[in-house]
């Protein structure tokens, strides 16, 4: 006797038929467009390094305007110098960082952005002519209230001068934290000074309650002290000795960082990431 449409091993025979048709649908689809999908994360990586150097206009050829405003280098951070051991145009210093062999260690006091692990190399994109930049685009990341904030901070050749900052990923509150990528509290970066004076090492630019007067403050985000916390942090710890410190120090010195070769060959396993 036939059996009936509603018995268990029919709905079973469906719904496990139904469920591998899906998986080999959703898989299919994720590795058609997985090429496509980094092309876009590309493309947003170039305007957010666009949109930082003030660059970025709706409209405009990304691809374009990246290849002739833009010139990405690798820079070792803690020499200075720039690197040709890896390609910049592949190098993923993010990707770098989670492993142990191209990256290092950081405890107590000389990780207050809250990253465990700091890549040896990371990347800058040099606006203007690579030899006497007009700025200087630095990614930063660090802790927030909620998770990792990443962005970028545009600093003007001499160094010293910050041009502008932008954060594309966090999970602030919307609100509050959530306002690090509010236009009009990006704006009071511009202009402002990351070291008191010549001579200093640690950077001095920081977030404060109230209203900021200093050229090394900025106004905290009201209603997220957390977050402004995890800002100020993130910026100190990137343009301070453990971050691009040493790189920017030539720029204030007035020394163009020289191209070294280094030992050893790029790593396969951060390139093409």
């Amino acid at each position: 006797m036939a059996q009936s449409n509603n018995s268990i091993k029919k709905i079973l025979t469906v719904a496990f038929a139904l469920c591998i048709v899906c998986s080999i649908i959703v898989s299919t689809a994720a590795v058609a467009l997985r090429s496509k999908q980094q092309l876009n994360q590309e493309l947003d990586r170039k305007s957010n390094i666009l949109a930082v150097a003030d660059i970025y206009k709706p409209g405009i050829d990304v691809e374009k305007v990246y290849s002739e405003k833009i010139t990405p280098r690798v820079v070792n951070l803690e020499t200075g110098e720039y690197s040709e051991q890896h390609d910049p145009q592949r190098y993923d210093g993010f990707q770098a960082a989670r492993d142990p062999a191209q990256s290092r260690t950081l405890s107590g006091e000389k990780d207050i952005a809250g990253l465990s692990r700091i890549e040896n190399y990371s990347t800058v994109y040099l606006v203007g002519d690579p030899n006497d930049p007009q700025q200087i685009i630095l990614p930063i990341r660090g802790q927030g209230l909620w998770g990792l904030m990443r962005g970028y901070l545009s600093v003007k050749g001499d160094g010293n001068t910050i041009n502008g900052i932008t954060f594309y990923s966090h999970s602030e509150t919307p609100g509050l934290g959530g306002r690090v990528d509010d236009p009009r509290w990006k704006s009071q970066w511009e202009g402002k000074q990351i070291f008191a004076d010549a001579d200093s090492v640690q950077p001095a630019i920081k977030l404060v309650k109230g209203q900021a007067s200093g050229e090394t403050e900025v106004d905290a985000l009201s209603g997220a002290s957390l977050t402004s916390k995890g800002v100020s942090n993130l910026v100190q710890f990137w343009l301070g000795p453990q971050g691009f410190g040493e790189y920017l120090a030539k720029f204030r010195k007035g020394v163009s960082p020289s191209a070294v070769q280094e030992a050893g060959t790029a790593s396969k396993a951060t390139e093409g990431a």
